[in-house]
């Protein structure tokens, strides 16, 4: 125990914190690591979150072994506001694997990202079909059972929950060893 607060204090010290991004469901709560190969999505999700923006709306669309989407909802205008707007940000390394969170977007032919808008996947064998299409731009690192509680509510045949599924979204700071100690990597 003394160890790990002498380390918290060494490595509190050195480096800066690390925002995580954490999501308030009425199922429990969801974290997600937010990835620096994607700086203008990270930082947008990190905006909207810290501004409220999607602490009013709700997992819009939940589909089993596909994703749980949150956000503004599929509507021309989420779509189409030039602010809500993003170049993609595409790397191989970044796939579209289980727990995977991207933006969501419309047929644009520039892929643009609607920032507006995320997904978590949820299909265990991942979605690589999505890969190159859309930006990947987090993972979640604590709370995909609540993922797949999500996915399998009632839902119309818009694949809208018959009962909202609330959002709350804000960014937590965590310093590297809470960050370490969170997602088991080992601290270099």
């Amino acid at each position: 125990m003394i160890l790990l607060l002498i380390l918290q204090l060494i490595f509190s010290n050195q480096t800066e914190n690390i925002p995580v991004g954490k999501i308030k469901t009425p199922y429990g709560e969801i974290l997600i690591q937010l990835d620096e190969r994607t700086p203008n999505h990270r930082q947008s999700f990190i905006e909207l979150a810290e501004a409220g923006y999607w602490d009013s709306l709700t997992f819009n669309r939940v589909i089993p072994n596909f994703v749980a989407q949150g956000g503004c909802p599929d509507t021309p205008e989420g779509f189409t506001d030039p602010e809500y707007l993003l170049e993609p940000e595409f790397h191989p390394e970044l796939t579209h694997v289980y727990g995977a969170v991207g933006a969501g977007r419309d047929d644009n032919p520039g892929k643009l990202s609607a920032r507006c808008q995320f997904y978590i996947v949820q299909n265990p064998n991942g979605l690589h079909r999505l890969d190159g299409n859309y930006t990947v731009f987090g993972q979640v690192i604590q709370g995909m059972e609540i993922i797949d509680q999500i996915v399998q509510v009632s839902r119309d045949d818009k694949d809208e929950p018959l009962v909202p599924v609330t959002l709350d979204v804000e960014i937590i700071y965590l310093s590297p060893l809470q960050f370490a100690q969170l997602t088991n990597k080992e601290i270099k």
